[in-house]
């Protein structure tokens, strides 16, 4: 178990000019076809996007599976996963001695009790998340068997908002199908929604580049065919709420997390907030209730409902800046302007996959915890009769307390 996983168990290693960045995943059931080539277009959206800096343009960024596979599946065994980088000038480099406010410069002199920001931001940099990314891909494949699709994209970048009603919390049955989306959201230069959102989106990019500043912005991450009843209530830290903070929480430069309607709803009423529930069956299996609203985002009592997941979380600016703000010499204890490493002017778009990676991370992780199975057959028998007993519930006549 590691963190907020408790099926799997999922390390990464590797720095941003090292060798390659590493993804250790273990725990995936047995027999799991692994595509590669899906995998290695996550990881090419993750470097896409406008705003992004020309280390993208350096990087070819594929996986390669250094084992736990067999023919091209999975066969029980630890699932590592690499991703090479051309720029693997570590050694090399220069050794920074001007702390960058917004970065893990100074914290992390202050955590290992030296001066040696280049150790530390080789490890804190985002270039960390590809291993993410090329997990939570696998995750999502393990996911799709389950009927369930996982689908990041960006809400808002500065003060340029995708409109309240793209897509949203009206994710559902009888709505636009999250393959769609996904195609609108890959055509688009921010990986938004909209089209005139993505304008917008573009000249606060472009507006920013020419003041030499960086923006940040919102994510969202929508998760449709959801299995009802994942997560738990009985102890704080198995609330799948809290593991799906966490795990957003964990990307570099997010500073916030909603659920649902998230702080809006601590300015309505009950009756404004909670979800009514009708009879009428539906989603996974045909064993959820529907329901005319879904401002809970999919997450009740730490535990999905079977309505579509919907988190947000919000990325800060990227700390670099070509006009560097003030800060100190480590080497002399001078004032003086902080230093300069090769950035984004922005990543949001680039935080929306990984964003979807960590969220399809966590959902795996919690499908086979509740339904369990050491390999995919077993899984899929155990998910059938699961969602069969689900059905039951309500007018269907009573599953059987266990």
């Amino acid at each position: 178990m590691s963190g907020f996983l408790r099926r799997l168990t999922f390390r990464t290693a590797g720095e941003s000019h090292g060798p390659m960045v590493v993804a250790l995943l273990e725990g995936l059931p047995r027999g799991l076809p692994i595509d590669l080539a899906a995998v290695d277009a996550t990881l090419r959206l993750r470097q896409g996007g406008a705003g992004r800096g020309g280390r993208q343009r350096i990087e070819d960024d594929r996986v390669q599976i250094l084992g736990g596979v067999r023919r091209g599946r999975t066969i029980g065994s630890p699932l590592a996963l690499a991703v090479a980088n051309r720029d693997h000038s570590i050694d090399d480099l220069p050794e920074p001695s001007r702390p960058r406010p917004g970065h893990g410069d100074l914290a992390g002199c202050f955590h290992w009790l030296d001066t040696d920001i280049r150790s530390t931001l080789e490890r804190a940099s985002a270039r960390e998340t590809c291993a993410r990314v090329a997990a939570g891909a696998v995750c999502a494949q393990l996911l799709g068997l389950a009927g369930t699709e996982v689908l990041g994209y960006v809400r808002a970048v500065h003060a340029a908002v995708l409109p309240a009603d793209r897509p949203g919390v009206s994710f559902g049955p009888g709505g636009t199908p999250l393959a769609q989306w996904r195609a609108r959201r890959d055509g688009t230069r921010l990986y938004t929604l909209d089209a005139d959102a993505d304008a917008a989106m573009l000249e606060r990019v472009q507006e920013a580049a020419r003041k030499e500043d960086t923006v940040g912005g919102v994510v969202e991450v929508a998760a449709a065919g959801v299995v009802p009843g994942l997560g738990s209530c009985v102890q704080w830290e198995e609330k799948l709420d809290a593991r799906l903070a966490a795990a957003l929480m964990s990307i570099p430069a997010v500073k916030g997390v909603e659920v649902g309607v998230g702080f809006g709803a601590a300015a309505a009423f009950g009756s404004q907030v909670h979800d009514p529930i009708g009879a009428e069956r539906g989603g996974a299996g045909g064993a959820v209730f529907q329901r005319p609203s879904n401002r809970a985002g999919g997450l009740e009592a730490g535990m999905t409902n079977g309505q579509p997941l919907v988190l947000r979380a919000a990325m800060k600016p990227i700390s670099t800046l070509r006009q560097p703000l003030a800060s100190v010499d480590l080497s002399s204890g001078a004032p003086a302007l902080a230093g300069y490493e090769r950035s984004d002017v922005c990543a949001v778009s680039a935080c929306a996959i990984v964003a979807e990676a960590m969220v399809a991370l966590v959902l795996a992780d919690a499908l086979l915890e509740r339904i369990g199975g050491e390999s995919v057959g077993e899984l899929q028998s155990r998910l059938q009769v699961f969602l069969a007993e689900a059905r039951r519930l309500g007018g269907g006549g009573s599953a059987p307390t266990r």
